[in-house]
């Protein structure tokens, strides 16, 4: 695949001008060559905004179009596993957003659809992709904390409290977690597995779904994670990785484009910093260009299984919000 991939984002929400800002910086130079709308004003708008040549009034005109090599998803949490499934079975390959799906057995679906149909599948959880992210993960594998005895991270958010907001309207998969708690529990999941044991503190918000969570979670070697997530205060979104022998402190937002200070047992201090352009969309876009490219049908830095714990630790978690 030596042209710039041809990118057809369904929906024009916000998450989907951030993806179409960054796209140009992509390894690949790829383009958003066609976009979907339930409305041919809404498609038309994004279209200009973007010099999109291709523009659909509905989800269905997207994702037959021949000139379109991968589908975007970036609608709310409760379209991913309906707007996706329609990717895939008109054959197309899915950059779908986080959080995956709504459950488990959405995510397991849509895995198996994927896998059935040969085509390529991936959640969009950009900050894997991120400099500071890789980089660290070199630094694990090479040993530098020793053992991981620690993983902390947060995210919270302050949003007025507007029944109609999303991240509030139970219709639209409101909820602190899906939308800011996945970040800290991908992070882990990225480090650390799967929890064997878990245990939270999980409070409503206004609206009912959940406003703020703590999570604890251990594993089969010993190690722990400490998570938070609030959708009623900004937070310091920071998050720090401790082994036995170092540290590494990642400066806020742990989740977007930032630096990190490695910090020995012994006290010595190590700074990484990471100048990056745009937003940082851009880096899973070009891993997905890199998976087509060489025939892969999912990521090994986003493994569909692990999309799919993740969700299931989301849903346990979920179990402790308080009526």
């Amino acid at each position: 695949m030596s042209e710039p991939l041809r990118w057809g984002v369904l929906s024009t929400g916000r998450i989907a001008h951030t993806f179409a800002r960054d796209l140009p910086f992509s390894d690949d130079g790829g383009v958003v060559a066609a976009v979907g709308s339930r409305s041919k004003a809404s498609a038309d708008a994004f279209g200009d905004e973007f010099d999109v040549p291709r523009r659909h009034a509905s989800y269905e005109e997207l994702v037959r179009d021949d000139e379109v090599d991968v589908i975007y998803v970036a609608t709310p949490h409760p379209m991913h596993f309906d707007n996706a499934m329609l990717a895939l079975e008109h054959d197309k390959p899915v950059l779908v957003e986080k959080a995956f799906t709504m459950t488990a057995l959405e995510a397991r679906d849509l895995v198996a659809a994927a896998r059935s149909k040969q085509l390529f599948l991936m959640e969009a959880m950009w900050t894997r992709f991120l400099p500071h992210v890789v980089k660290l993960r070199e630094l694990i594998s090479e040993g530098a904390l020793g053992e991981i005895v620690t993983v902390e991270a947060d995210h919270g958010q302050w949003f007025e409290h507007d029944p109609a907001f999303r991240l509030f309207a139970p219709e639209l998969g409101g909820g602190a977690l899906l939308d800011l708690g996945v970040y800290p529990v991908s992070f882990a999941s990225m480090l650390l597995g799967t929890p064997e044991r878990l245990t939270a503190l999980v409070d409503p918000a206004f609206s009912g779904v959940d406003g703020q969570a703590s999570m604890l979670f251990g594993y089969a070697n010993g190690a722990q994670a400490v998570l938070t997530c609030t959708s009623s205060a900004q937070s310091a979104t920071r998050a720090c990785v401790t082994g036995t022998e170092a540290r590494i402190e990642i400066d806020g937002a742990f989740y977007a484009p930032t630096s990190f200070t490695l910090i020995t047992r012994d006290g010595e201090r190590q700074r990484f910093d990471f100048p990056s352009e745009g937003r940082g969309l851009h880096y899973q876009a070009s891993e997905v260009a890199r998976c087509l490219r060489e025939g892969k049908l999912e990521s090994t830095s986003m493994p569909l299984d692990e999309s799919v714990t993740i969700m299931e630790t989301i849903e346990s978690v979920l179990g402790f919000l308080e009526a």
